[in-house]
């Protein structure tokens, strides 16, 4: 019963965002634009990944996207796409620039330590990309969110927490630390989706942090999907997890469930 419920709710997030979308053209479907960009922050050159339904006409809410610690390689694009087939523009922004990829994670932890260090440098490379990103004709920019995956959870909780003009902001088995909470600052709705079985992110770390928002006033809400490892949404990463032993593994339980829950989290942000 609790789960019936849980979809019929679904499908009426879904169809609200949907109608929410100026200019749908009904019974077409969707037609994927693709599109590498450029950009700039502190003097380095960037290189996202946009798409959008080019079925959809008018303005749409964008979502930027911030990969994994190994860079913008295939995964986020595909969650770009995927946003795209829901009638957004999203945008796979690279932090490390010159879309670098990290090939193991002695790279990857190289690459991301200057950000672990000091999230105000992260939030000057996403600030680009999100002043890339309302360029585009088919952006509102009155409905702006930012989704991010491990480093790229971290990333975006930080750029949400340092003042970023966002709507909501989505972790999925990101990390808790980096700059303080602050409410005069912290302007988006937050969704964290962890994994239970988690060994990098503590139960513990995730749910002291909801508390913070609590006492703070933060309009936040925790997932947390059992059985869950870090990286549970990544198809790759039990391939990955056995290749670099790392203790990470796919859930396509958890992967489908958090996403469902994000599409719920940006209607509701999206309708008010």
């Amino acid at each position: 019963m609790k789960s019936q419920i849980f979809y019929k709710f679904l499908l009426i997030a879904i169809i609200m965002v949907s109608t929410s979308l100026k200019g749908r053209s009904g019974g077409l479907p969707p037609k994927i634009k693709e599109e590498i960009v450029s950009y700039t922050a502190d003097g380095v050159t960037l290189k996202g990944f946009v798409a959008y339904d080019e079925n959809v006409t008018g303005k749409r809410p964008a979502i930027l996207i911030v990969p994994e610690w190994w860079g913008l390689n295939d995964y986020p694009k595909m969650r770009a796409r995927k946003l795209a087939e829901l009638g957004y523009i999203a945008m796979a922004a690279d932090v490390f620039g010159n879309g670098k990829i990290a090939a193991n994670p002695t790279e990857a932890q190289e690459l991301t330590a200057p950000f672990y260090k000091d999230p105000v440098i992260l939030k000057k490379r996403l600030d680009a990309a999100q002043k890339k990103i309302r360029e585009y004709k088919q952006t509102d920019p009155e409905n702006i969110a930012i989704i991010g995956y491990c480093f790229g959870g971290f990333a975006a909780l930080n750029y949400a927490k340092l003042g970023a003009d966002l709507k909501g902001v989505v972790s999925f088995h990101g990390g808790m630390g980096g700059a303080p909470l602050d409410k005069t600052l912290l302007k988006a709705k937050v969704l964290v989706c962890h994994g239970a079985n988690d060994k990098f992110v503590a139960q513990k770390d995730v749910e002291d942090f909801k508390h913070k928002l609590d006492s703070l006033g933060v309009e936040n809400t925790l997932k947390i999907y059992p059985n869950a490892t870090h990286a549970f949404t990544n198809p790759e990463a039990t391939a990955t997890g056995k290749k670099f032993n790392m203790p990470i593994e796919y859930n396509a339980d958890a992967d489908r469930d958090s996403w469902n829950d994000m599409k719920i989290f940006l209607a509701g942000i999206f309708m008010k």
